[in-house]
């Protein structure tokens, strides 16, 4: 809060700690009256026009609320107030900055201002939502203040006023269709007053929009009409006597209007006009005219409505009504909607529905009655059904208003007549649809189909949440593998349903087998078929030597291989001999000369493909195997538990020297789970 600090105070030759400690108190001290005149809260703000200038010569002295501050608030300061205030809404109507500037009309004043978007809010949410703040100046400078292309970019906090701390903002820039609230306030009780002005910026804050009677509604008696208009007028452009207006044909004079918001506010939109007598049956004209103080009605920029500008109305002394229709009913209804010219009065309708009745195409049975009600008035009557309607049909509805010994009436006292009305409801639909699907051996041809029932008229299909089609039918090309789902819309121009299918499509012939890639000459060799699809036949291969026509042949034994090591190729063809459709898998095994495991005595590094490495020698049937390799000193150079994984001559990528090596091997067999230890030596030759 900006504190403004007597003259007399300032010429004393206080410390300036004490002057702080004068500051606080004075941020702390609260004035006792609260604020209770038109402009001094939020919800009473001066409605603006951008081309006014508001001269305020006097502010009531008041407070109401403490005010948050970005920055200066809840930071070791004392809580701001928006003491003295006046509040100034207004609404953007075309994005830009906002300019203005507070005068006061004694420059050795401080008025202190800030300003909140408070679209889409109630206008006292500014004391509670810290959001809302765009922007503000708390200084304790004196004289003008406002918003400039040249002030700073942030809110100045209190200050004491020989800090010369700047008294204007950066223009903040608005946004179109948006609504915010200005607050000025004047710290001191003793203060001469002020004007606001605004323009130095872009934003548009005038409404262009000129003012315009909109429509009459006459009341039930005819003594009263309630005259709407297009935009907010202010509440000194029009006189209580309503001398602004006139009626023709002149059944009638005019003898008091009076505002709907006039008593806490600034500006109306609409009146209501009082008649020396009632209006007759006809059609009827009200006209607007220079009333006795000098004007017709002016809205907040003092644009007037045109002086002769009509508006024609009609008026019928109240007679007994009947409905103009019942809504067409959505799919399934529930309920049955009743539509009449005039306002029913909600507490006259049965509860239980009683003085309606349905007869048609199925039993219907009528389980209550109740309308949109407002202030016990409702637009329409809502027929209440025991169980919606699911089928296509005519039906005729009986109001019968008053049977039950309590009619219904409407706005102005008049029953309801007793009448019949008609409507037809649709049948619900499925969307529930079949496919066939021609079978390939890469892709496969699927056709969707629905069949139409219950007058289904349209149709959407969503393939994979990409794909859209339209029709009764459709027809798509899928892989053979894979998964498709599919989401089909129907609807009959009343209902509508949906239905999402998800498929699997596994026919193509996928060959494929698992086996070890090496195998001792006495071990037999086992497949295991992995192949997928609509598969038929198969053919095994094992090379030369033998072939089945099996799934899952049996063990398979390779003829002996004389001690050398041997490649085998093992190949499995699977058909579908109906689709004619066929794929191959082939794979190669080794066959070891043996599978005794042993370590060479010597090996030469030296990159010629041969016995270029130490490792323990054919030890596939090797578990739980550790091979260790140490040089002379006993260093640990070389270990594994992979028996393929060999030594190269090499430590930490260093060639190793010419000598003897010492190395370790344990495993444990198989088929006996014996632990075998052994160690010995070889030789490094390069």
């Amino acid at each position: 809060m900006a504190i403004r600090i007597n003259y007399i105070l300032l010429k004393m030759s206080f410390p300036r700690t004490l002057i702080t400690a004068l500051l606080l108190v004075l941020l702390h001290t609260k004035s006792i009256g609260q604020c209770t005149a038109l402009g001094q809260n939020p919800s009473t703000a001066f409605p603006v026009c951008g081309t006014t200038v508001f001269t305020q010569s006097t502010v009531p002295v008041c407070s109401s609320n403490d005010i948050y501050v970005p920055g200066c608030s809840g930071s070791g300061n004392a809580s701001y107030q928006n003491k003295n205030p006046f509040w100034y809404k207004f609404t953007c109507y075309a994005s830009g900055t906002l300019g203005f500037v507070i005068t006061p009309n004694n420059l050795g004043d401080d008025y202190d201002w800030q300003l909140f978007d408070i679209t889409g809010h109630n206008p006292d949410d500014v004391y509670t939502d810290h959001s809302l703040v765009v922007t503000g100046n708390w200084s304790g400078s004196y004289g003008l203040t406002g918003a400039s292309a040249t002030g700073v970019d942030f809110i100045q906090c209190a200050s004491v006023p020989s800090e010369n701390k700047p008294t204007f903002s950066k223009m903040p820039n608005l946004i179109q269709g948006h609504v915010y609230l200005l607050l000025v306030s004047h710290y001191t009780d003793s203060q001469s007053g002020y004007s606001l002005s605004f323009g130095g910026g872009s934003a548009v804050i005038t409404d262009p929009l000129l003012p315009h009677m909109v429509s009459v509604v006459p009341d039930c008696d005819g003594k009263k009409i309630t005259l709407k208009l297009n935009k907010k007028i202010r509440c000194n452009s029009i006189t209580g006597l309503g001398s602004e207006f006139t009626l023709s044909p002149s059944t009638s004079t005019v003898i008091s209007a009076q505002t709907d918001s006039c008593a806490f506010g600034f500006d109306f939109d609409e009146v209501v006009i009082t008649l020396a007598t009632p209006l007759t049956s006809g059609t009827h004209q009200l006209t607007i005219k220079t009333g006795s103080d000098g004007n017709t009605l002016l809205d907040n920029c003092g644009n007037a409505i045109a002086m002769g500008e009509q508006i024609n109305f009609d008026y019928l002394i109240p007679q007994p009504i009947l409905a103009d229709s019942v809504a067409q009913p959505a799919c399934a209804p529930a309920a049955v909607y009743v539509y009449y010219p005039k306002k029913i009065k909600c507490s006259s309708i049965s509860s239980g529905g009683s003085d309606f009745s349905i007869t048609g195409s199925t039993p219907v049975t009528i389980s209550g009655a109740s309308g949109n009600c407002i202030n016990d008035l409702s637009d329409y009557i809502i027929v209440q059904l025991a169980s919606p309607i699911y089928s296509q049909g005519s039906y005729n509805l009986f109001v019968q208003p008053g049977i039950d010994g309590s009619p219904i009436v409407d706005a102005c006292g008049q029953p309801l007549l007793p009448q019949q009305l008609t409507f037809t409801t649709a049948d619900t639909v499925s969307a529930d649809f079949q496919y066939t699907n021609q079978l390939g051996c890469r892709f496969d041809t699927l056709t969707f189909m629905h069949n139409g029932n219950n007058n289904v008229s349209g149709w959407n299909w969503l393939i994979n949440d990409n794909v859209s089609a339209s029709g009764q039918t459709y027809t798509a090309v899928f892989p053979a593998t894979g998964t498709q789902t599919i989401m089909l819309a129907v609807g009959n121009g009343t209902c509508t349903d949906s239905v999402t299918k998800t498929i699997v499509l596994d026919n193509e012939v996928r060959a494929a087998f698992d086996m070890p890639a090496d195998m001792c000459p006495e071990d037999q060799l086992t497949v295991i078929n992995n192949s997928t699809g609509l598969i038929d036949a198969w053919q095994w291969k094992y090379d030369v030597y033998g072939s089945s026509t099996l799934r899952d042949p049996g063990p398979f034994s390779f003829p002996s291989n004389n001690n050398r090591e041997t490649l085998y190729t093992v190949s499995l063809l699977a058909y579908n001999q109906t689709l004619q459709c066929t794929d191959s898998a082939i794979k190669k095994i080794r066959v070891f000369d043996n599978c005794f495991i042993a370590v060479p005595t010597a090996f030469t590094p030296n990159g010629d493909g041969l016995n270029d490495y130490l490792y323990p020698h054919n030890a596939i049937k090797a578990e739980n195997l550790k091979f260790s390799v140490y040089n002379r000193w006993g260093q640990l150079i070389f270990t594994t538990r992979n028996w393929q994984e060999k030594w190269d001559g090499r430590v930490n990528g260093q060639l190793q020297d010419t000598g003897v090596y010492v190395w370790f091997l344990s495993y444990t067999l198989p088929n006996n789970g014996k632990t075998i230890f052994q160690k010995g030596t070889t030789v490094l030759i390069r």
